[in-house]
């Protein structure tokens, strides 16, 4: 039998990531961390991202850890990867292009 390969689900966040959106992420990566060993969340189309924002990908992070499961983030415009480089969350997750 052979093995089967994982395929990572992926949860497309897009326009701000806010105080009013965040909550909506935040669920849609519990549930996602909690069914699969591997989630990319697609940020190509965020146009902003705060604090409320940054707190999500923490806790999914940390969620991701305690599940023994994998975050990538994929396609972070500028202004994600700047907010990640000043936070040091760059060196926590991992950044696909």
């Amino acid at each position: 039998m052979r093995d089967q390969v994982q395929v990572p689900f992926v949860v497309r966040a897009g326009g701000e990531i806010d105080l009013d959106t965040a909550p909506s992420l935040r669920r849609a990566l519990h549930a996602a961390l909690e069914s699969y060993r591997e989630v990319v969340l697609d940020l190509s189309e965020v146009t902003f991202m705060d604090c409320a924002g940054l707190s999500t990908l923490v806790q999914a992070l940390n969620q991701a850890d305690r599940f023994g499961a994998r975050l990538v983030l994929r396609g972070a415009g500028e202004c994600v990867v700047r907010l990640l480089k000043l936070t040091g969350l760059h060196r926590r997750l991992t950044v696909e292009p």
